[in-house]
Formats: structure tokens, sequence, C-alpha cells
């Protein structure tokens, strides 16, 4: 169990059951952070914090109200709160003429209204404190890849939006970063992923020839929700096996 100190950093986790977010949780409890998880499936999140020894709050990140209520129990459960990562969102693949307007909305609000919640939060708590707050992009935000029109409007909106928080809040010590991954073999993936064809043409995208896995993208975001990383702010970190830059062989 990870105790509460003064000297032990403190991190809340949005998404925290999700496969990226679980990978996280764990990796900054092993790092010595103490922990609030936040999700929807409360069996999950209940079952993650008893194996991590940390507090839980049961909350659905495109509900601004609930956003709040847990950064008002981690600050009171925790003492303050050093970092926080959201590792919430979907995965949209159609073509605009193919995408219905229910599909769009749940998109933009699955990914990007949530994260416009917890920066609005984190500024509302975090003021006047060194703090970083982590996002989670998309190479499809970066890259013009077919049939991503709604995620990759949505994602490429998160860079926009830790761009200018970064720009906003600097100057009252708080950090905004994103990871932009490529594809991640996570359950929220397991449509593409459990489709040999559409796996093997996903390989085929991919510089390193593979698709990442949780533990590929965790230690960027635990670093980027460390101290060694203190000059960093306003970037999106590309953790993408080379799909956004590198043209495969």
């Amino acid at each position: 169990m990870t105790s509460i100190g003064e000297d032990n950093p403190t991190s809340l986790v949005f998404g925290a059951t999700g496969g990226i977010g679980k990978a996280l949780s764990k990796t900054l409890s092993k790092n010595g952070h103490s922990l609030m998880l936040a999700s929807r499936g409360e069996e999950a999140l209940n079952g993650l914090g008893n194996e991590l020894g940390c507090s839980v709050c049961k909350a659905d990140a495109t509900d601004f109200d609930q956003v709040t209520e847990c950064f008002s129990k981690a600050k009171e459960k925790l003492g303050r709160i050093d970092n926080v990562a959201l590792a919430v969102g979907s995965i949209l693949l159609k073509p605009a003429h193919l995408t219905s307007e229910q599909e769009w909305f749940e998109t933009i609000n699955k990914n990007l209204t949530s994260a416009f919640y917890v920066v609005k939060a984190a500024a509302q708590t975090m003021r006047q404190q060194k703090g970083s707050i982590v996002f989670f992009s998309s190479c499809a935000g970066q890259r013009g890849l077919p049939n991503h029109e709604a995620i990759s409007a949505a994602k490429a909106g998160i860079i926009g939006l830790v761009q200018s928080a970064a720009a906003s809040y600097a100057s009252q010590g708080l950090r905004f970063n994103c990871i932009a991954p490529g594809l991640v073999n996570t359950p929220m993936s397991s449509n593409i992923v459990s489709n040999p064809a559409a796996l093997n043409y996903s390989r085929g995208l991919h510089a390193l020839k593979r698709i990442g896995e949780p533990e590929d993208i965790a230690p960027a975001a635990a670093w980027l929700m460390s101290e060694e990383s203190s000059w960093v702010t306003g970037q999106v970190i590309s953790v993408d096996g080379g799909l956004t830059k590198v043209q495969p062989k």
C-alpha cells in the first residue's frame, strides 16, 4: 500500500481502469505516488483501488460536477494534488459521410469535452502551486488518416487545448502536456486488434512493425508527472512506433 506523506507526490488519474489508465496508475504507485483513482465502472475501480491500496472516486469525466467532486475528494484525501492525468476517450473509425450526429457528439464529448473539464477543474483547484496535468491525444490528431474525421478532430482539439492552457497557466505553476500514441492494445481498440486483417494492416503503418502496449505509454506519462520534466510544458510527445514521423520501409 502506498503511504501518504509530505514527500510523496500526489496524483489524480481519471480513466484509471482503462488499458492505459491502469498501466499508468500501476507505474505511479510503483514510483511512490499517493493516488486517487477515478473511473465510471465502480467494480473495476474498487478492485484496482484495493490492489494498489489507494483512494477511489466514481466519476464520469464528461460531467463537470463529477470531475470537480473528484478534485475535491483528492485534495481532501491526499492533502494536495501535484499531478492529474486524463486517460479517458474513445475510438471511432468512420468517414464523415457515415458518421451520425450522435456519434460525432459522443466522440467530441468523451475525448475533448472531458479534457476541457479537467483543464477547468485543475485551473480552479491547483493554481498558485506547481502541478502537472497530462492528457492523451493520438497520432490521428497529427497525421491525416482515412476514416478518422471525428476522432481526429477531437484529438487535434486536445492538442490545441493543452497548448493554450500551458500558456494561460504557466505563470501560476501549472504545466500541461499530452502524449500522442499510435494504436495501442487496449480494451478500447479490441475491435481492431481482434480482427487479423485490421491488425496486420495497423502493424504495417508503424515503422517498428508492431502496435503498442499500455506499458509502452505509461512511462512517458509518468515522466511528465515527475520533477524530472519540470521544464516541459505545452508539448505533444509522440509514443507511436514511428507512425507520425517515420515512413515504413
